[in-house]
């Protein structure tokens, strides 16, 4: 795929190329150029208001704890993402790119690559 799937949602389960269950859906992110036409986009600019952020204070918060490269970044706020917390105690959590996703139906995803081939979420 391309893009995100339309229908992801928090919480679904996640399964590798394999089908093997290895997490589920804990945040995603749409592209930033993805446009709907039955939403009107919000009224944001990168001033900072009184009880507002500003969109530089939300996306530097979605990459808070994350030291990814500034170009992976731009990738993923670019092409957009899925966050999978990964199972396991130990393990870590993923991004996963739309070019990952084999597809997406009722409450499950399916990858085309293996939990070895995402983004380490550190």
């Amino acid at each position: 795929m391309n893009t995100l799937p339309s229908d992801i949602q928090i919480g679904m389960k996640v399964y590798d190329s394999r089908h093997k269950h290895i997490g589920k859906v804990d945040d995603f992110r749409a592209p930033e150029n993805a446009t709907d036409p039955e939403i009107e986009p919000a009224d944001i600019d990168a001033t900072d208001k009184v009880g507002r952020e500003s969109i530089v204070d939300i996306v530097a918060r979605t990459f808070d704890d994350d030291p990814i490269p500034e170009v992976l970044r731009d990738r993923l706020l670019t092409e957009g993402y899925v966050r999978l917390d990964a199972d396991g105690i130990f393990a870590a959590d993923r991004y996963i790119l739309p070019e990952q996703i084999a597809s997406a139906s009722g409450d499950e995803i399916v990858l085309n690559v293996e939990k070895a081939a995402l983004i380490k979420r550190h």
